[in-house]
């Protein structure tokens, strides 16, 4: 079994110079691709089940087909809940054995956030699970606007809290289907200068490749959570398969086709945070 936690994989990835991929999981064919593009590679890998995904399936199946795939994996897995959104669904993902913890409080007022966040922290920790927390707001392309993360309060947050990683907003945004983000370099070293835990990346589809590894060697982003650029690999190679093979019905030999070019996605994806 290679469970591991989110802290045991970005802690090296701190002192290393380099990230780790925390890919957005929406069934069972990409959480296996992945699996396959890490052990191919030979590097840790997050994976994540975010709310979107947790509406469609529920929590314990998710808990289930991540530490399947764990059991199975030559290299370090994270089994990981991203943008938990209270106390009750952090606490049932820790029963569930997920080894690491989002709680996204960015909405909240400093001080709740950091109260509850901290309680999560807490209870995370004593149960042998990383906790990542949220400071500053990454906002949605077409949507929500962002609120980019103020160093001091980032520096208030990682104290207060205990959190192993910290999601900041310095210009990244969700769901960007162009790689065309750009990165507040001076916020960041601001950030970096007053706190010592490993930053991430939440919509690291929007940067470009050069720019991800560029951040991911020189600074303290160890995590880059992609999802946006692995759906548009999958959605493309759905479309090719029906489209090229207009006879063929059954769901597992549809969906069996999109692993390999998933798989050589997110090994590329992987490559370049090295």
């Amino acid at each position: 079994m290679t469970l591991a936690t989110l802290a045991e994989v970005l802690q090296p990835a701190l002192r290393d110079g380099y990230a780790v991929a925390g890919l957005v999981c929406l069934g069972w064919e990409d959480a296996r691709a992945y699996v396959a593009a890490a052990e191919a590679e030979g590097t840790p890998v997050i994976l994540q089940a975010g709310p979107g995904a947790r509406a469609h399936m529920p929590l314990p199946v998710w808990a289930a087909m991540f530490h399947a795939l764990a059991d199975g994996a030559s290299v370090p897995v994270v089994s990981h809940l991203d943008h938990g959104t209270s106390v009750a669904e952090c606490a049932e993902a820790i029963a569930l054995g997920f080894t690491s913890v989002m709680f996204d409080g960015s909405r909240l007022s400093l001080d709740e956030n950091i109260a509850q966040t901290r309680a999560i922290v807490e209870m995370a920790h004593a149960a042998g699970v990383s906790c990542e927390g949220e400071i500053g707001f990454v906002g949605y392309a077409d949507g929500a606007e962002s609120h980019g993360t103020d160093p001091v309060e980032a520096a208030r947050f990682a104290t207060e809290t205990g959190v192993d990683a910290v999601a900041v907003s310095i210009g990244n945004v969700h769901l960007q289907t162009e790689q065309s983000a750009q990165i507040d370099r001076d916020r960041l070293a601001q950030i970096e200068a007053m706190t010592d835990v490993p930053l991430v990346i939440h919509g690291g589809s929007g940067l470009p490749p050069d720019l991800r590894q560029d951040l991911a060697r020189k600074s303290a982003i160890c995590k880059f959570n992609i999802g946006t650029e692995l759906r548009m690999t999958f959605g493309g190679a759905l479309r090719e398969t029906l489209t090229t093979r207009p006879d063929m019905f059954d769901r597992i030999a549809i969906l069996s086709a999109v692993e390999d070019p998933l798989t050589e996605k997110a090994r590329e994806v992987i490559r370049g945070l090295r």
